[in-house]
């Protein structure tokens, strides 16, 4: 009997280690990331997860994984508080991979997207800009097919994003492009009027804040375009300074003077592809611009957009924004 009685109670301590093992909350106190690659087996992962000091018994996870059932998801995981070993099997099974989040504004061109990109810490800005002038073949498909895009610039959708830290210029931008396919399925975009429409809404997009005044300032340059009035607009002057790398924080009569087909004051017509890359009420304002006889507009001191029926009125609406920045 009393042999009986120490097996008894050696098989409840036992029985209490492995509960004690199995259940209680074990792991690091501080920020602690374990990457599970894709193909791992649980045995491979367990051992991963033990060295981590994630969990304390690879053998005990394994157990629970016979038990729990359920297929472990590769990827980066964070950890920084101690866990059962249940509830890190169960952020596994989910999939509770760590990202990172980075928000594109509607208006930022591909040299505001590569400093939010370097600024997020997933790549260098000049690496991004290489990539998304490298990898055009991500619209081939959008773009008519005589059509030569230089860049991604117009069809990286303005979004927030969420990315593992380890994603490559690549992903990123597939996934922004992928975005934009969506918006552009939804408002009827194809081959036919895409260039256009997003060349368009991407001058919009840096001309005007207001989301009413969008449809107005599409209808000011449908009607010079109609008119083969040169579209004279900031936005397009900064960028033509952006891609010659000159661009100094104002435009100066140089610039205005710049021989780059961006220059729009210089050229008739739409510049040659996007400036920018615009949002889903600029890229509406494209499609569908206000049926007006404005041809001019200027910002005024509210930052409100006054729009003009010919230049006379224009100059006096100017010079009523000049005299109103001064005080």
């Amino acid at each position: 009997m009393k042999f009986l009685g120490i097996l008894l109670l050696l098989l409840l301590l036992a029985a209490a280690a492995a509960a004690y093992v199995v259940y209680s909350p074990y792991g690091p106190a501080t920020e602690t990331f374990v990457d599970i690659p894709s193909g791992a087996g649980t045995a491979a992962i367990s051992a991963r997860l033990q060295r981590a000091g994630i969990v304390r018994s690879r053998y005990a996870f394994e157990f629970l994984s016979l038990r729990k059932g359920g297929t472990l998801k590769a990827g980066e995981y964070r950890f920084d508080r101690p866990a059962t070993p249940s509830e890190v099997y169960d952020r596994l099974v989910r999939g509770d991979v760590y990202t990172q989040a980075i928000t594109i504004p509607e208006g930022f061109n591909i040299f505001d997207i590569a400093a939010a990109v370097e600024a997020a810490g997933f790549a260098k800005r000049d690496t991004f800009l290489a990539a998304e002038r490298q990898h055009t073949e991500l619209i081939a498909d959008l773009l008519p097919p005589n059509a030569h895009p230089q860049s991604l610039e117009g069809y990286l959708f303005p979004d927030t994003y969420r990315f593992s830290r380890h994603a490559t210029p690549l992903q990123i931008l597939t996934a922004m492009v992928h975005r934009f396919r969506q918006t552009a399925t939804q408002l009827g975009l194809d081959r036919t009027n895409i260039v256009p429409t997003v060349t368009m809404a991407s001058v919009i997009e840096k001309e005007v804040g207001q989301e009413t005044e969008r449809p107005l300032v599409a209808g000011v340059f449908t009607n010079r375009l109609a008119r083969s009035m040169p579209l004279a607009t900031d936005p397009t002057v900064i960028y033509a300074a952006l891609l010659d790398n000159r661009w100094r924080g104002t435009i100066y009569a140089s610039d205005l003077q710049s021989p780059s087909p961006y220059n729009t004051y210089k050229h008739t017509g739409l510049p040659p592809g996007p400036i920018s890359n615009p949002g889903v009420a600029s890229l509406r304002a494209a499609l569908h611009p206000a049926q007006t006889d404005y041809l001019y507009f200027v910002s005024d001191a509210a930052g409100h957009t006054r729009f003009s029926v010919d230049l006379k009125e224009h100059i006096q609406q100017v010079l009523a924004y000049r005299q109103a920045e001064k005080h």
